[in-house]
């Protein structure tokens, strides 16, 4: 495959990303048909799902193929390694763009959006502009909070490709962020300091002060999945 050309990258990668969002989407349907008793339609889309993931796996081999592994034994440490350090490579770099520039941008364009909306319809569409803004304001306070979990996220390939690296352990802090506590369903972080205002819940309120019928923000979950959060950190070896 010639990955020289713009346009055949790009396809690649569109189809690449077309193919894992049908994955989640099969599965997610999945789950509901499952919810709704119907298990021949939840298998139909898992199933359905499964092959998704294999197209998606056919064009990533081709925009990676120095990824691709075709005989394990035949690899020594150091290509074993070569290749371990890549898939964390471009793991930190999609993490990172998503807490550098994707969600900030979503998150900065959801507000513009709740402004704009609100104001053009406020006159003729009153209940649309009020759900529109419901929408936009949850959008965003989305994006917000997705932010911190894929810099968490980056933060533990980094710790790992260093371990690879022979630099140290793979491990987290002794001590805990004072105050901040993390999903362990969804990865999100409870901050004190910002609290979760659209539940109620106002900034400078201790995790602990939280009422036990409070869930998770975005996977909804309940608050007793939540644990004192410990940054990953590399350890002496």
């Amino acid at each position: 495959m010639d990955l020289t050309k713009p346009s055949t990258q790009a396809n690649l990668e569109a189809a690449f990303g077309g193919e894992s969002m049908a994955n989640r989407k099969y599965l997610f349907f999945a789950n509901v048909a499952k919810q709704l008793g119907n298990s021949e339609l939840s298998r139909l889309f898992r199933d359905t799902a499964n092959q998704e993931t294999e197209h998606a796996f056919a064009h990533f081999r081709l925009l990676h193929p120095e990824l691709v592994v075709e005989d394990p034994a035949s690899l020594d440490d150091a290509q074993k390694q070569a290749i371990l350090s890549r898939c964390l490579e471009l793991a930190i770099e999609g993490e990172t763009y998503e807490y550098t520039t994707m969600y900030p941008e979503f998150a900065a364009q959801a507000n513009a959006d709740l402004d704009h909306g609100a104001a053009a319809e406020f006159n003729e569409q009153i209940e649309e502009s009020r759900d529109h803004a419901g929408l936009f304001r949850t959008a965003a306070r989305n994006f917000g909070l997705l932010t911190p979990v894929e810099h968490h996220h980056a933060d533990r390939y980094s710790v790992a490709l260093e371990a690879l690296q022979g630099k140290g352990q793979q491990g987290e802090t002794s001590e805990a962020v004072p105050g901040q506590w993390i999903c362990k369903v969804c990865g999100v972080i409870y901050d004190p300091a910002v609290g979760d205002p659209d539940s109620g819940i106002a900034a400078g309120t201790a995790f602990e002060a939280i009422p036990e019928d409070w869930s998770c923000p975005i996977c909804g979950t309940r608050k007793a999945n939540f644990i004192p959060y410990h940054p990953a950190e590399l350890k002496a070896a």
